[in-house]
């Protein structure tokens, strides 16, 4: 019995030095740079540098409903499982609310870009690959009001975007949204399309990018369609921004009843302790645009955030306790229109000992916002990896990963809070899922589990997805929230 015993522990600890010495093998082959960690771990791992693992537990699949509400529902997972899925975006078509559309870094597929398409409200998926050549991750989603669907991300250093109108059975040939503008990569892009009916530029279609040129120097820049996606028009946000003194990345999007447009970046210095921008402190700006993109405002700085220490070599700053590479993502939301539209900003603030989420406010169309209010009082663990979105009725949700049941402050669960008093404050955190997912079991040692996830809202149910672990290796895992 004791040289089983004994014999179960070798096998544990070789196990155990196995998953840190593969963590610390990725680690190094993860290119320190300001480019996004989807762009950087495709790169290494079609040079044979990354090497990911895989797992032979079967996709599972549960309906997605619950009665009655409020309640949590129930976990589905979207990805086909196998190889690692993570950076996980998510839409729902409005004029069919069963209709649900995610997607993520998807090394199963050719392209790095895999999409997952729902007809029954996130209960069953069907699992395709993006046309095309040269993927490089960083997936984007989203519907119009005409019952298409599109789906894109990077591919040969373009930002690229597939149309589906038979919801994500079958894409388009990609069509290029832009090329680099500064010459080098055109990164980190996300989608948002104006689906207010009542918008002069509904179904206008915006993405916005992290423009690079081959000096690391960077420029947000946003691509707009008024063709339903089969021409774009590029224009830059604000200056280009010149390394290592500023760098500009993680931008998102929100549109506005009235049509306006409102983009929200990081910028950060890249003369940290480590020569990045880890343990610095950001700027998160907005701008906004309302004359459907063409031209933009001078960005107001919102909130001055402390990004995480950067103890892993990577450039933003690392999750702690992990070698993960971690974004702050500025998350924005707007509810309302002109002068009076509330606009929000969701980002993380490290303490010095944990990673907050917070949310600014602005209550005069995003010309001014008040000081950051924490989310959740909680001090135990860390939360990361934020979004915001409101519901139609005005209410907003955040959702973040959160590691507060975990002493050891190293695996996480989904969670959300609401607030339904304009982002003073929000409610009690509940759990989105009941397990817990260890980041070392992201697929890569430990080393990659992507930049973002996020939620949408359709009426009264929202939609979250996340990377989750529970098969030992990272899948996009879809639950949320019915309210009534």
């Amino acid at each position: 019995m004791k040289n089983t015993l004994r014999l179960i522990a070798v096998v544990t600890s070789f196990l155990s030095l196995s998953l840190v010495l593969t963590a610390a093998l990725n680690a190094q082959v993860l290119e320190k740079s300001p480019i996004s960690g989807g762009v950087l771990a495709a790169r290494a791992y079609r040079a044979g540098l990354l090497k990911p693992m895989s797992t032979n537990t079967p996709a599972s699949g549960r309906p997605l409903t619950c009665s009655p509400a409020p309640c949590i529902l129930p976990n589905s997972q979207a990805s086909g499982g196998g190889q690692p899925v993570n950076e996980d975006p998510v839409a729902v078509n409005l004029k069919n609310p069963k209709q649900v559309l995610t997607g993520g870094n998807d090394y199963n597929c050719p392209t790095i870009q895999g999409f997952y398409a729902s007809n029954d409200g996130g209960s069953t998926w069907t699992r395709t690959c993006l046309p095309g050549s040269g993927g490089e991750g960083d997936p984007i989603v989203g519907y119009n009001l005409k019952n298409v669907a599109f789906a894109g991300g990077i591919q040969n250093g373009d930002v690229v975007l597939s149309s589906s109108t038979n919801n994500g059975q079958t894409w388009g040939t990609p069509v290029i949204v832009s090329t680099p503008l500064l010459g080098s990569l055109a990164d980190k892009p996300w989608l948002e399309i104006d689906t207010n009916a009542s918008s002069p530029f509904v179904n206008n279609m915006y993405v916005s990018i992290t423009q690079f040129d081959g000096n690391s120097d960077s420029e947000i820049s946003v691509s707009r369609s008024k063709d339903g996606g089969k021409t774009w028009a590029t224009v830059a946000v604000d200056t280009k921004q010149i390394y290592p003194n500023e760098v500009d990345q993680f931008s998102d999007l929100a549109v506005g009843a009235d049509g306006t447009v409102y983009v929200s970046w990081q910028r950060c210095p890249a003369t940290g302790p480590n020569g990045d921008c880890g343990g610095t402190v950001a700027a998160m700006l907005l701008s906004k645009s309302t004359d459907g993109g063409a031209t933009w405002s001078a960005p107001v700085t919102v909130a001055t955030p402390t990004l995480v220490p950067d103890t892993c070599g990577a450039f933003y700053g690392c999750l702690p306790n992990t070698g993960e590479r971690v974004s702050n993502i500025a998350a924005n939301a707007v509810f309302g229109s002109g002068a009076t539209a509330k606009v929000y900003l969701c980002i993380y603030n490290w303490s010095g000992s944990q990673m907050q989420v917070e949310v600014a406010t602005s209550n005069d169309g995003g010309n001014t916002f008040g000081a950051p209010v924490r989310v959740s009082n909680s001090n135990k663990g860390d939360q990361f990896f934020q979004w915001i979105n409101p519901a139609q009725n005005g209410s907003i949700a955040v959702t973040w990963l959160d590691r507060r049941n975990d002493p050891n402050n190293l695996q996480y669960q989904p969670m959300v809070a609401i607030s339904t008093n304009g982002g003073a404050s929000f409610s009690a955190t509940h759990p989105l899922s009941t397990t817990m997912s260890n980041p070392d079991n992201d697929g890569f040692g430990g080393s990659f589990m992507g930049d973002y996830r996020c939620h949408v809202f359709n009426g009264a149910t929202m939609y979250a997805v996340w990377m989750d672990m529970r098969t030992n290796v990272s899948q996009d895992e879809a639950g949320g929230v019915k309210f009534r």
